[in-house]
């Protein structure tokens, strides 16, 4: 049978190494790269044909749960399991809702991992034993239901308002994305009037509300 090939994707090296020297000792698991941001694991992904991405929330220029719905969309046989330090019912709702097939916080036993990874590369869905099952029963009562505005944003406008969040330029969010200029203006018009705010301090704080930064970046 063959091993169940890992992709790990973390902005921290020295967790990335201390997670493959776990896996190392887990049979039938094998790790096949590393990644620092959501948008290097995609394109990791095409070359290493992982079943299963471990992925990291907080990462700099294309965050973990956006990086989720691109990678479901995109290669729906890859399993995500989302690795975070938050155990909010809202982190949680927003990982589920992104496509990813497990949540684990980061404290999480060996053994534990071991069991997510198993689980979600035969098809099931994981959460960590410390998440409370309140959690899980709000995700099946409110799936379907009224969305935040997150979720209203599309995942090219959430990337934008994640860059200039940042504080990255227009110039510079052009180039990273392959866009020109002006649409990158567009989208960051769009974000605005979709959430309401109309200045960039007032974006940095909703981004940090939402996850897709942190207080500190």
């Amino acid at each position: 049978m063959s091993p169940i090939r890992v992709l790990l994707v973390d902005d921290h090296e020295l967790f990335r190494a201390g997670i493959r020297a776990l896996l190392g000792k887990v049979s039938g698991v094998e790790v096949v790269g590393e990644a620092r941001t959501g948008r290097d694991a995609i394109h990791l992904i095409e070359s290493s044909a992982p079943d299963v991405v471990l992925m990291d929330i907080l990462m700099p220029e294309l965050n973990g749960l956006d990086a989720s719905a691109r990678i479901a969309a995109a290669f729906p046989n890859v399993r995500v399991i989302i690795l975070s330090m938050n155990a909010a019912e809202e982190y949680v709702l927003q990982a589920l809702r992104a496509g990813a097939a497990g949540y684990l916080l980061k404290n999480v036993s060996p053994i534990e991992l071991e069991l997510a990874v198993k689980a979600v590369a035969r098809g099931e869905t994981f959460l960590s034993s410390k998440i409370s099952k309140h959690v899980m029963e709000a995700y099946v009562n409110r799936i379907g239901g009224q969305a935040d505005s997150t979720v209203q944003l599309s995942l090219r406008q959430r990337e934008v308002l994640q860059l200039v969040a940042e504080g990255s330029k227009t110039k510079d969010i052009a180039k990273k994305l392959g866009l020109s200029a002006k649409t990158v203006e567009m989208y960051r018009m769009q974000v605005m009037e979709t959430l309401n705010i109309h200045d960039v301090p007032g974006l940095v704080r909703y981004a940090i509300r939402a996850g897709l930064i942190t207080a500190d970046e």
